[in-house]
């Protein structure tokens, strides 16, 4: 079977160059086409998850994001079948077709306000088709590239592709930010935001201009001369010598760190910004734009970088940083983009005492009174502790003498009583609770900061960036180096997009849903934290050491 894995052509510089750019370009579309529907989450949830509670809201947005995640698996074992057993090259055709048209669907879907529950049930669908065509894109692309490229510069060429997937991430915000000028705010909100997703189609004709230029890998050629293509890619990912552990490895100690690292770096970033810290979101996106803009090179200097100390260096070193540098990055962040938040928690800590102090993020209206403020400390980004002992002490403020109140929220040192009346009148109980906060020097208007701030903003987020580079720069080079070239597209598809598609994808929903009920801005960030560390032991342990080389049955 060696022989197979030899090409029998050796591509000229120029064909490379297509191999890149096509491929990159392609990898940039599709993954704009995915991103796209994180970048305008708050008006997506307006628009198809509409609810009074605004963290369930924001939740079944992510929920929705979390879907596209959770079929990329499938997506992977369907379209890395084809990819082994019919080529490299028509089946990312098929997945970038199945992405624009899918993206495109998204943006003439009607309101729920128009058709009710109908509409964002055929947006879930329209996510879970994107989901399993991103499952095929990430291998086909990757693969195609690794095997055009000579083995001393496999990294460096792969690395594109890394880089690609940032891409599609600025190339969302690009695109946003342009409507957002070019339209007034109003119409953005009502109708504008579906511009960018009808633009996919215009990004899946380029691209699909750009790959039919493209011919075979030339691996996948000479096994299909040499009639060595694996009958059945997916019974063999698991049956193959050796592969279970090289697919335990590389689902836990490659993608399950660069996966967590990436949507942290800047989805977490992006809503952490937005949401808690009330920064400008305009402004929010131009901060991610710009730092996402820079790292992109940085995944091409760690890809080039990997050619020459080997795979598992960088990984192992951006690991190691990571949970070094995850939470004081953060903190930084926000002490930047919102020193008076910062400041207003640290002089007027809140504290909550009442019955039945629980907070279910996913329900759309809390059964206690407890419950129901705490929802609306959520709302407003606010930083609380459950005092689970007993009455709070203080200087109480009696809104309703003659109705002793069942909570008492303590802003500082003043205890403000919550009146019983107030247990379903919303606005009334949020516009308390509001000015209450402000009276003790919270501010929540939407925060611009100064210049210099904002530029510490950006390195903070080009620091996770980079962190991000680290771990993903060398990781499509890695993969197909790993897994045997019969089965390549599916061994490495299936564990990546596992990986990607459950500790990545989830990663907004749990981060969330860990912040909402905590009330800590900062706790979410326990779960990449915790992803990482264990993806670290499992990397040191299974990836091997030294210089890079073609797959070896161990």
């Amino acid at each position: 079977m060696a022989s197979a894995a030899i090409a029998t052509h050796e591509p000229s510089v120029s064909e490379i160059r297509l191999v890149i750019a096509a491929s990159s370009a392609g990898t940039i579309f599709e993954w704009y086409d995915f991103f796209i529907y994180g970048t305008l989450a708050s008006l997506i949830g307006a628009a198809f998850f509409p609810s009074d509670n605004e963290t369930l809201q924001l939740l079944l947005v992510w929920a929705g994001f979390a879907v596209g995640f959770g079929f990329r698996p499938l997506g992977a074992i369907l379209f890395g079948f084809l990819g082994d057993r019919l080529g490299r090259k028509y089946t990312f055709l098929i997945t970038v077709t199945l992405m624009g048209v899918a993206t495109a669907g998204v943006g003439l879907v009607p309101g729920a306000a128009s058709i009710g529950l109908v509409a964002p049930a055929i947006v879930i669908v329209l996510r879970i088709l994107q989901g399993l065509a991103l499952g095929g894109e990430y291998g086909g692309a990757a693969i195609y590239v690794a095997e055009h490229a000579p083995k001393e510069k496999r990294g460096y060429y792969t690395s594109f592709i890394q880089a690609a997937v940032v891409g599609g991430f600025v190339l969302s915000i690009a695109v946003v930010l342009a409507c957002r000028a070019l339209i007034p705010a109003e119409e953005f909100a009502a109708w504008g935001w579906r511009i960018p997703f009808l633009l996919s189609l215009v990004l899946l004709a380029i691209s699909l201009w750009m790959r039919l230029k493209l011919s075979e890998s030339p691996v996948f050629k000479a096994m299909k001369e040499a009639g060595e293509l694996s009958g059945n890619p997916f019974v063999r990912s698991f049956t193959y010598p050796g592969n279970k552990k090289r697919i335990f490895v590389a689902l836990f100690g490659v993608t399950g760190i660069l996966t967590t690292i990436w949507y942290t770096a800047f989805f977490s970033g992006l809503s952490f910004l937005r949401g808690p810290m009330r920064m400008d979101e305009t402004l929010v996106e131009w901060v991610l734009m710009i730092a996402g803009l820079i790292a992109m090179s940085f995944y091409v200097v760690v890809g080039k970088w990997s050619d020459r100390v080997g795979r598992k260096t960088p990984i192992i070193i951006g690991s190691v940083l990571t949970l070094l540098l995850l939470f004081p990055t953060f903190w930084a962040m926000g002490s930047l983009a919102n020193p008076g938040l910062a400041r207003s928690a640290e002089e007027a800590p809140v504290v909550v005492n009442g019955i039945d102090c629980n907070y279910d993020p996913f329900a759309n209206q809390q059964a206690s009174l407890c419950g129901r403020v705490l929802q609306d400390l959520t709302s407003l980004g606010v930083s609380y502790n459950v005092d689970e002992r007993g009455a709070a002490r203080g200087r109480s403020i009696d809104l309703d003498s003659e109705r002793p109140s069942p909570l008492l929220l303590r802003i500082g040192g003043t205890d403000l009583a919550i009146p019983t009346a107030l247990f379903d009148d919303a606005a009334a109980r949020g516009d308390l609770v509001k000015s209450s906060l402000e009276a003790a020097g919270y501010d929540f208007s939407r925060q611009s900061p100064p210049l210099a701030n904002v530029l510490g903003i950006v390195a903070l987020v080009l620091v996770m960036g980079v962190l991000s580079a680290l771990t993903y720069g060398s990781v499509a080079a890695l993969l197909a180096e790993m897994f045997p070239p019969q089965i390549r597209y599916s061994s490495m598809s299936i564990p990546y997009h596992i990986g990607a598609g459950y500790l990545g994808g989830f990663l907004p929903l749990i981060a969330s849903y860990i912040v909402a009920t905590s009330g800590n801005p900062y706790s979410g960030l326990w779960y990449t934290w915790a992803v990482v560390a264990f993806g670290l032991a499992v990397a040191w342990w299974g990836l091997r050491d030294g210089p890079p080389r073609d797959f070896v049955n161990e």
